[in-house]
C-alpha cells in the first residue's frame, strides 16, 4: 500500500491559484482528513490525487513513484462522490459489481446486445458473485442486493457507494464529502460505520469534509485548508490541543475556542476595561515580547461561570446572552460589554459573543450580570498581528 507525498504541489487555473505549494507525507494506512470551510480546496486536492484534475506544479508520489502523468484507472484508487453516483436503472448487486464489469469491458462491449450479454456473464462469474456477496455482507447490504437505489434510504445508498469502491480492492480510498446528505442520525451512523470500515480493509483513506466534527472524530491526521493555503497538518489531538493559528483555533472545536484580545500593563492583563486579576506575571512575559497586545485563546470548556457577586480568581465581569441546555451540557453565550445581553438583535447578537460549555444543568437565564473565569495556564497565545501561536 503506498505511502502518499505532496511534494510543493499547487493548483492554478488561469491567474486563480486554489491550492498553493502544499508539502505533506502521508503513511500507509492512515486516515487523512482535508477540512476546512467551502471553497478552500479540498475537493480539488482530492481531484489531483485521483488524477482527475491536473497538477500545475509539484510532484505527487505513491510510495517512490510520480503520478502526475498516471490516468486515474492506473492508480489503483476508488473514488467515493458526494451524491452517491449510482445507476438508478440497475440493481444494488450491478451497481456494487461495475467496476468489475468495466474492469471486463472489451470495445465489441459497445454493441447494444453484445454489451449486455456481456455485462450479464460477468455478473453471473462465481468469482465476481463471491466478491459482491462478501462485500455486501461486510456492510449489511446482503438484504437489498435484488433492489433499485429509489427503494433505498439515504445511508443505505450511501453504503452502496462504499461497497461499489471495495470490490476492486483498491490501495487508496477517496471519499469526497459521502455525508453530506444524510441527516443527522445518518451521519452518526455512518461516520462509525466509515471508521469501522478503515479499521477492517486496513488501506489508506483520504476524506473531504467542511464538518469539523467528522474530522476529529474519524481522522488519524488532518489537513486543515484554508483559501488554499494549509494552516495546520498533524492528528486531531495536536490540532485541537495546538492550534496553529486562530484559523485553525476557532475552525476547530464546537463551540469555536474563544480569543480574546488582552493588553500588558503594569497592573496585569486587560481584556477591554477588564482587569484579570493575579495576571501581572503573565503580562510581564507579554510585554518582554516587545508587543503590548496579544491574542488569547480560551476553550470553552476551560471557562468557568459564576455569580456577578462571587469572589473568584481570574475572574471578570461579564453578561450572559443565551443559554442553550443540551442535557448532559449547557452551552453559555456570554459578551463582555456591559450594556449588552438578551435584547440585542441581528448580526450584533453574535459580533462579540463568546462561549462557554458547562456540565450538566446550570440555573442561568439570558440578560444576567455574571463573572467568567479561566486558568492562565491553559490559555492559548497568538500573536496580535499574525495570528500565529507564540509560546510565553
Amino acid at each position: 500500500m503506498p505511502t502518499i507525498t505532496f511534494n510543493g504541489i499547487s493548483k492554478s487555473f488561469g491567474a486563480n491559484t486554489v491550492i498553493k505549494e502544499f508539502t505533506a507525507q502521508v503513511p500507509d494506512k492512515d486516515f487523512l482528513v482535508l477540512l476546512g470551510p467551502s471553497g478552500c480546496g479540498k475537493s480539488t486536492m482530492l481531484r489531483m490525487i485521483a488524477g482527475l484534475t491536473e497538477i500545475t506544479a509539484g510532484e505527487l508520489r505513491f510510495d517512490d513513484r510520480v503520478v502526475n502523468d498516471l490516468s486515474p484507472k492506473k492508480r489503483d484508487i476508488a473514488f467515493v462522490f458526494q451524491s452517491y453516483a449510482l445507476y438508478p436503472h440497475m440493481k444494488v448487486r450491478a451497481n456494487i459489481a461495475f467496476p468489475l464489469v468495466m474492469d471486463n469491458h472489451r470495445w465489441w462491449h459497445h454493441l447494444p446486445v453484445v454489451g449486455a450479454l456481456a455485462r450479464r456473464a460477468v455478473l453471473k462469474r462465481p468469482d465476481v458473485a463471491e466478491k459482491v456477496d462478501a462485500v455486501a455482507a461486510m456492510l449489511e447490504l446482503t438484504d437489498y442486493l435484488d433492489r433499485r437505489p429509489r427503494a433505498l434510504s439515504g445511508g443505505q445508498r450511501q453504503r452502496v457507494a462504499l461497497a461499489r469502491s471495495l470490490i476492486r480492492d483498491p490501495a487508496v480510498y477517496l471519499l469526497d464529502e459521502p455525508l453530506s446528505n444524510l441527516d443527522a442520525k445518518l451521519r452518526a451512523q455512518m461516520r462509525a460505520a466509515i471508521s469501522a470500515l478503515h479499521a477492517r480493509v486496513r488501506k489508506t483513506f483520504v476524506y473531504v469534509t467542511h464538518d469539523q466534527v467528522e474530522a476529529m472524530t474519524m481522522g488519524t491526521r488532518i489537513i486543515v485548508l484554508n483559501d488554499g493555503v494549509v494552516q495546520q497538518y498533524g492528528t486531531p489531538k495536536e490540532i485541537y490541543d495546538r492550534p496553529a493559528n486562530v484559523f485553525v483555533a476557532t475552525f476547530i472545536g464546537s463551540p469555536p475556542m474563544n480569543v480574546f484580545v488582552a493588553e500588558a500593563t503594569g497592573d496585569g492583563l486587560r481584556v477591554g476595561d477588564r482587569l484579570i486579576p493575579a495576571s501581572r506575571e503573565v503580562a510581564g512575559r507579554v510585554a518582554a515580547r516587545g508587543e503590548a497586545v496579544i491574542r488569547m485563546g480560551v476553550r470553552a470548556e476551560k471557562v468557568t461561570i459564576h455569580p456577578a457577586d462571587a469572589d473568584v480568581e481570574n475572574a471578570i465581569e461579564a453578561r450572559v446572552v443565551n443559554v442553550e441546555h443540551l442535557g448532559a451540557e449547557t452551552v453559555v453565550g456570554f459578551t463582555l460589554r456591559r450594556d449588552e445581553g438578551a435584547g440585542v438583535v441581528g448580526a450584533a447578537a453574535t459580533s462579540g459573543l463568546f462561549s462557554a460549555r458547562l456540565a450538566g444543568e446550570v440555573p442561568l437565564s439570558a440578560d444576567t450580570p455574571c463573572r467568567v473565569g479561566f486558568d492562565l495556564d491553559t490559555v492559548t497565545w497568538f500573536d496580535h498581528a499574525s495570528g500565529r501561536r507564540v509560546e510565553l
